[in-house]
């Protein structure tokens, strides 16, 4: 096997048309599989949290509040202690 040199300068004019016209075609083609990449790519979904359920019954906390990831979602009426 042989190495050949491929020189621009060195092309006929019709060789490098061949070229200009290849090398055009290789960037529409690469633009046009880059969009369709990011059709087809699935979304990136934010990761599923496991719900954090708080019960505060401490001195000075509201008697029998209820928390679902740190947001107070009401009250256990008479209940001092889970």
């Amino acid at each position: 096997m042989t190495i050949h040199e491929l020189s621009l300068d060195a092309a006929t004019p019709g060789e490098r048309r061949a070229r200009d016209l290849a090398a055009a075609l290789l960037r529409v083609l690469s633009r046009t599989l880059g969009l369709l990449a990011e059709r087809v790519a699935p979304v990136a979904s934010a990761p599923v949290l496991e719900a954090v359920i708080e019960y505060h019954a401490d001195a000075g906390a509201p008697e029998g509040a209820l928390y679902v990831n740190g947001q107070l979602v009401g009250h256990l009426l008479g209940v001092q202690r889970l």
